[in-house]
């Protein structure tokens, strides 16, 4: 029997959503930027990022998923051909989403070979994004799970690769979309 697990509050209570068990908020151990929210699993190498960012109301809302996916390949250094594939992009139906002040919600699947903390070794991640347009607050809240589905075993990451514990699923990303609740409008200024 599954437990329904409670809402985590995010942004010291201003949105809040269904966080997978296993996981391990990182602001505990290092500083994480004001925008973001991070946890990674406790036994494997996923992870999960909250973020708010800019609205981008030059992007056309079907684009908006494929630029943020492009914008992470940049900063993961992944944008040579062969490094990045994105596999799909869907829109989320509104009755399907918690967050009905969204003007859209999408998410996007597509890998990409990321190497960690600027390592030559390279490991094949799959990443699943969640895009939620707000354009009445200029801004968005773009949700990632990093899955990886290869290590490389030159990468820091190696260590994690074998370990036990149940990974997080797909399922578990989705129920993080669909719970996904705004409680203070004025997170976002």
């Amino acid at each position: 029997m599954l437990t329904r697990l409670p809402p985590h509050p995010l942004f010291g209570g201003a949105l809040s959503a269904v966080i997978p068990r296993s996981a391990t908020d990182i602001s505990e151990l290092r500083e994480i930027p004001d925008n973001q929210e991070v946890f990674a699993h406790a036994h494997t190498d996923q992870s999960l990022i909250v973020e708010l960012v800019e609205y981008q109301g030059q992007v056309a809302d079907q684009d908006s998923p494929r630029y943020h996916f492009e914008d992470i390949a940049g900063s993961n250094k992944s944008l040579e051909p062969g490094a990045f594939e994105v596999t799909s992009v869907v829109a989320l139906p509104k009755s399907d989403v918690s967050l009905s002040e969204c003007s859209s919600a999408w998410t996007l699947t597509g890998t990409q070979c990321v190497s960690k903390f600027n390592e030559e070794a390279r490991n094949t991640v799959t990443l699943h994004l969640g895009l939620f347009r707000l354009p009445q607050f200029s801004t968005e809240v773009l949700i990632t799970f990093n899955d990886p589905q290869s290590i490389s075993p030159d990468s820091s990451s190696a260590a994690a690769a074998g370990t036990h514990g149940v990974p997080w699923t797909v399922q578990d990303f989705q129920r993080l979309l669909q719970t996904l609740t705004l409680h203070n409008p004025g997170l976002f200024g």
